[in-house]
């Protein structure tokens, strides 16, 4: 990408195709919303929650929705592999080598095949299909736009970038992610851009949907900054990394034995009839989990029903992922992270009176860095996603000891790119 300095009128139409790309990311956020809604509606006959369409269902639906999604998710994968030729190119992996072209008729089969999944009620988030999406259209913007051959690139990171400000309300998590996990933080040109096209699509999101972090909750009391409050800290960040580490071993045994079931409307079926069994007895496992974060970080919950919870999820969302179900694992990633905090705080509540909502942001970064290997993304997302910035020692120690943790095992960062399951 350092081909000579650029002139004054490269830079100035580079950005302008920043300000573009951020656009896109809003719409492409839009779109997916707005379909996966659709799918939703098809199957289900509401809208909106996807938890609260689980708890207005009988039973019988509640387990065969998710079951038919998954076929019909699988059914487009298997029926589109001969149209959908050539490998998929992750734009991760695009943005690292500087190409800017992705393979249009895969990342057009997986964002349908994705609608199914998440519109069922699969146990995987819709944000990392929405940064896919965002992406995408960055690709083509990066492909026609009127720009030297050696700029194209920066176009298609600021589509990622707008892609995961908009998806998660948090423009400054954006940048940091394609600076620390795409780029390396040494493309010296590509940051002005990236900060344009994260703070467009983030604005456009706080106008036209709403102008609020991700997670609405009341301010937490501060982590006392004292040796025994960062202890606890620490400890809670290596218990997270612990955690974390369990669930890619865990995620990575389960998907060698998905792995045996050939055909892919079958393999995905099953992960998604597994879902709707366990929602059966626990709706709440539905979707990406957004529903029940959000009551956790507001608290008054009792520990046997948030344990009772995170154990269901747990298993509802190894299934949908290793089944092959093409969806986000970010927000799956923050309910392990809030409910655990969230039970930990609970029991040293008594001992150092610690608030469990204290606790669930703080293992909310930490367990989101030991299954991405992502400190300084996973501290400033989360922190922007709560608006909880008063927590930002605790969180960066728990973090930093989650890192150490996860990495010392040897557990490698799910599927190389953090925001989207590969199946």
């Amino acid at each position: 990408m350092d081909q000579g300095e650029p002139t004054v009128k490269d830079t100035a139409r580079l950005w302008f195709a920043a300000f573009i790309a951020g656009i896109l990311g809003a719409i492409a956020m839009y779109l997916f919303h707005t379909l996966s809604n659709g799918v939703e509606w098809l199957l289900t006959r509401h809208e909106g929650s996807l938890v609260g369409d689980a708890l207005s269902l009988p039973t019988w639906m509640r387990i065969l929705v998710p079951a038919v999604g998954g076929v019909l998710a699988g059914l487009v994968l298997h029926f589109g592999r001969k149209w959908a030729s050539g490998p998929h190119i992750d734009y991760i992996d695009a943005a690292r080598e500087g190409g800017v072209r992705l393979n249009d008729r895969t990342n057009a089969l997986r964002t349908l095949s994705s609608l199914f999944s998440v519109g069922s009620g699969a146990a995987i988030g819709r944000e990392g299909p929405m940064v896919q999406l965002s992406a995408w259209f960055s690709s083509w913007l990066a492909r026609i736009f009127p720009i030297p051959e050696n700029q194209r690139n920066a176009i298609l990171v600021c589509g990622i970038a707008a892609g995961i400000a908009s998806a998660y309300h948090a423009p400054v998590a954006g940048v940091v992610f394609v600076l620390e996990l795409a780029l390396g933080f040494f493309a010296r040109h590509t940051v002005a851009p990236v900060l344009i096209s994260a703070v467009t699509a983030s604005a456009l999101i706080f106008w036209m949907v709403e102008p609020s972090p991700l997670y609405i909750m009341p301010r937490t009391p501060p982590m006392p900054v004292t040796p025994a409050g960062l202890l606890i800290a620490l400890g809670a960040g290596a218990a997270s990394g612990l955690l974390g580490l369990a669930l890619l071993k865990s995620i990575e045994k389960a998907k060698s034995a998905f792995g045996l079931i050939e055909r892919l409307w079958l393999r995905l079926g099953l992960g998604g009839l597994i879902v709707g069994l366990i929602s059966a007895p626990i709706p709440e496992v539905w979707g990406n989990g957004y529903d029940v974060v959000s009551k956790v970080l507001n608290g008054g919950l009792s520990w046997n029903w948030v344990a009772a919870v995170l154990g269901a999820k747990v298993i509802a969302t190894i299934a949908s992922t290793c089944s092959g179900a093409i969806g986000g694992i970010f927000t799956p990633t923050l309910f392990v992270g809030a409910t655990s905090g969230y039970l930990l705080g609970t029991g040293l509540g008594h001992l150092a009176g610690i608030d469990p909502v204290v606790m669930s942001v703080i293992c909310m970064a930490a367990v989101l860095t030991a299954v991405t290997h992502a400190p300084l993304m996973a501290i400033v997302m989360v922190l922007e996603m709560t608006n909880q910035f008063h927590l930002v020692l605790p969180v960066m120690l728990a973090c930093g000891a989650a890192y150490a943790v996860s990495t010392q095992f040897g557990a490698k960062p799910l599927y190389g790119n953090p925001i989207e399951h590969h199946g």
